[in-house]
């Protein structure tokens, strides 16, 4: 394969740092942006650049990429923060602009708060019913997407994640929470009844998944980046738990479950199992292995 010139917005975040990574490993060329680029690999071309204010065509000033990933988003943890809404016409704005100048294949970060309430598994066909500001704001970016892509027939592939772990002290969920209670010497955490279930996936596996939809564009559309299982959230911390020999206890049913939280969620993933299979079975990327052992954990079938 080719080597690629991939703009990665949001290259420091949580998420942009292990895929930064991964493509480099790929020996791919990456220009890395954000506001913050203190832990992204060196190996990049980092530019402190403002996407949402730019001088004049973006393609161009970025060096004409051939893809850019657009992971970039303000309060990402913060579901209900209002800068999901305002800052929303600028990443549609962004993107216009780069397809404008020349761009044809643009990959935006998604995220299973895109439909909300649901039950079961999620495929691009599943409605939307978003009940936070963080999942309005992104259903509304796919959607004024893919309206537009109507007109200007660029590659479009929206990578929708589910529940992230691992590299735990960079983000912000439950099990961060628990690392840092035990820091703290707490001997209890408070839970809920950890019965909902969810799609987990480590985010260097979901790096690799990110990685290998952007670098073919045969597969385009929403892509559930995912392992495609539902798994107990009292079954995934208790099992953290035990990993990290954490002496900290589970209080289960000190919070009520919330009701807008759904019973299972998880992702149906046919199309990241076709791009992984054609990776694997082409080896493109001479990595065949990792991505067997990778089809293996996630109950791909080989072919």
């Amino acid at each position: 394969m080719s080597r690629k010139r991939i703009v990665v917005t949001g290259a420091g975040g949580y998420i942009g740092r292990h895929v930064v990574k991964q493509l480099l490993d790929l020996n791919h060329h990456v220009i890395a942006i954000d506001i913050n680029t203190k832990n992204v690999d060196a190996r990049a071309e980092i530019m402190n650049y403002d996407i949402f204010n730019p001088s004049g065509n973006i393609f161009e000033e970025l060096g004409k990429p051939d893809i850019c990933l657009h992971l970039a988003w303000k309060d990402g943890f913060v579901h209900n923060s209002d800068a999901h809404i305002e800052f929303l016409p600028l990443h549609y704005k962004f993107i216009n602009n780069l397809v404008d100048g020349g761009l044809r294949q643009i990959a935006v970060l998604g995220s299973m708060h895109e439909v909300g309430y649901h039950e079961g598994a999620i495929d691009e066909n599943t409605p939307s019913r978003p009940r936070s500001l963080y999942g309005i704001a992104k259903n509304a970016l796919r959607e004024s997407l893919e309206v537009v892509n109507q007109s200007k027939n660029f590659k479009m592939q929206w990578l929708r994640a589910f529940y992230i772990y691992g590299d735990d002290l960079g983000n912000n969920s439950i099990f961060t929470k628990l690392l840092m209670s035990e820091k703290e010497g707490k001997e209890e955490f408070p839970f809920t009844s950890g019965l909902n279930k969810y799609d987990f996936i480590n985010v260097d596996e979901l790096a690799l998944e990110i990685s290998m939809s952007i670098l073919q564009d045969e597969v385009l559309g929403t892509i559930n980046c995912c392992i495609g299982k539902p798994v107990a959230l009292k079954d995934k911390v208790e099992e953290f738990i035990q990993n990290n020999e954490l002496k900290i206890k589970l209080k289960y049913g000190a919070y009520p479950d919330r009701e807008y939280d759904s019973p299972v969620i998880y992702g149906n993933n046919a199309k990241i199992k076709t791009i992984i299979n054609n990776a694997i079975n082409n080896d493109i990327y001479g990595i065949k292995s990792k991505l067997e052992s990778l089809s293996r954990k996630f109950g791909f079938s080989l072919s």
